[in-house]
């Protein structure tokens, strides 16, 4: 005899829970929410996606709410309201899907935007740090590097910091050339011993396009007493070799706030003309994917909020962050983002919908129109 039913009502809310949490693929639990209505609000209710993302990426912990669409403002206290609570909880879904599904398509690329500040300069601005943006150590046939100023302890560490191309995005990896001073006796290489990274946020934003390296030393304290740490890499010996050096992070980091120190830790080299040691970079390469068009963060430095973060979403910048073309239907959708669109909406038969997305055939939208479930 065929058994018909619902496992959400066999086995009950907690059971239920305990399963849908092991799902690790945000297009599982949108299927999941498309079962029937009922699954839907169960979905919602318990926050699976929210909590997938926080499984993937603990520093989703920061984030205080989110912001949907382009009024980009604050939302309004729910209270007590279970209708305004309840599009609470439907806006985060929908928010958190999206970006699982962004954690998940990951494509790398060059994530600085540019360089903001050295601990110490020998020779500025020819020595300066924004040399380090170069691949290559010459340009135009002169040397291209930054130089720390000599020091006769070795132990003195050096601090590089530069601001990423997005607020809120994933780092994986972080790559250092040291210099090598083809034009000194001997072609010394001025590594470090060691490197360290910081990833964190400014307490207070730094305008867009201004010049922080006028006044030196300025500008360094000022970052030094801006910037704030959220995530401290382990330290990572490095090679004196003055070839592009690696040092893959653990496990990819989530930089909420688009700031990343390097420190470099200890001196190896000392220079033969007044017998002081250096750290000198030609190049820094950090690996990742920025979130922007789609998401960006706004650090929260309230009382109270302190280290958190509003998550805001746009919706309308999904063309511009999707990494494929090529499976565009005529409205010029790609089919994945249609798949994760068609969650927005209470839609029956939702295996047959993602089939036919894929298939690129144009899919009726709807809503539920009554509480009947589906057999499993």
């Amino acid at each position: 005899m065929e058994i018909c039913g619902d496992f959400l009502s066999w086995l009950g809310p907690d059971a239920s829970i305990q399963i849908l949490m092991n799902l690790d693929d945000p297009a599982d639990l949108v299927r999941a929410s498309g079962v029937s209505r009922a699954w839907r609000e169960f979905v919602i209710a318990n926050g699976f996606c929210k909590n997938l993302c926080l499984r993937m990426y603990s520093e989703i912990s920061r984030v205080a709410h989110v912001i949907e669409g382009n009024n980009m403002t604050e939302p309004l206290e729910v209270g007590s309201n279970s209708s305004l609570e309840w599009e609470s909880l439907k806006k985060d879904h929908r928010v958190y899907a999206h970006l699982a599904h962004c954690f998940k398509s990951f494509r790398t690329k060059d994530c600085i935007l540019e360089a903001i500040s050295a601990s110490s300069t020998d020779n500025y601005p020819e020595e300066s740090i924004d040399n380090t943006l170069e691949p290559s150590d010459r340009v135009v046939r002169r040397p291209s590097y930054w130089s720390s100023k000599g020091e006769n302890n070795p132990a003195v560490p050096e601090i590089l910091t530069y601001r990423l191309v997005s607020r809120l995005c994933v780092i994986t990896e972080i790559s250092i050339q040291p210099f090598k001073a083809f034009f000194q006796v001997g072609c010394p290489i001025y590594s470090a011993k060691a490197v360290r990274f910081r990833i964190g946020y400014l307490k207070e934003p730094l305008e867009a396009g201004s010049d922080h390296m006028d006044e030196f030393s300025a500008s360094h304290k000022y970052i030094e007493d801006n910037f704030m740490s959220a995530y401290v890499s382990p330290e990572f010996p490095m090679a004196q070799d003055n070839s592009l050096q690696k040092f893959k992070l653990p496990e990819p980091v989530l930089c909420i706030g688009g700031i990343l120190q390097v420190e470099l830790l200890g001196r190896v080299q000392r220079q033969q003309m007044d017998g002081l040691f250096y750290i000198c970079v030609s190049h820094v390469k950090v690996v990742g994917r920025p979130l922007l068009p789609t998401f960006d963060v706004e650090i929260l430095d309230r009382p109270g909020k302190s280290g958190k973060c509003v998550l805001k979403y746009n919706p309308q910048a999904e063309r511009c962050m999707s990494p494929a073309r090529s499976a565009e239907d005529e409205t010029g959708v790609s089919s994945r983002l249609r798949v994760f669109r068609l969650m927005q909406r209470g839609v029956r038969g939702w295996e047959q919908m993602i089939i036919n997305t894929l298939l690129g055939n144009a899919a009726a939208d709807g809503d539920y129109e009554s509480d009947e479930e589906m057999v499993v």
